[in-house]
């Protein structure tokens, strides 16, 4: 997404760094937190992308990162493991069925 169209996302802006050394970036949708640690839900924004969102196999780019706290104070997202992951999805879902169970 082109930085100007970037700035316009009201939230946090995380980039990552792929193996390749392209960076990816993603924008904060909400945090869940589960046993009193933070985790990002994050969805892949992409400027080539009529509505400005990264799909992979026609699904929209998103994935859980743990929220850590750095030396310096500022968040670092990380890969949460495989029970924290379980952990937050479960999480997630019961969020989305109760908003649905609202409308």
């Amino acid at each position: 997404m082109a930085n100007e169209e970037m700035e316009d996302f009201e939230g946090v802006i995380v980039s990552f760094e792929t193996e390749e050394g392209s960076t990816v970036d993603y924008v904060q949708e909400m945090i869940i937190p589960v046993d009193g640690q933070d985790f990002a839900l994050l969805l892949g924004i992409d400027d080539e992308s009529e509505d400005g969102i990264r799909y992979i196999d026609g699904e929209e780019d998103v994935i859980i990162t743990k929220i850590v706290k750095g030396e310096d104070g500022e968040d670092i997202y990380v890969e949460p493991t495989d029970e924290e992951f379980a952990k937050v999805e479960a999480a997630y879902n019961k969020i989305m069925d109760e908003y649905e169970a609202k409308e």
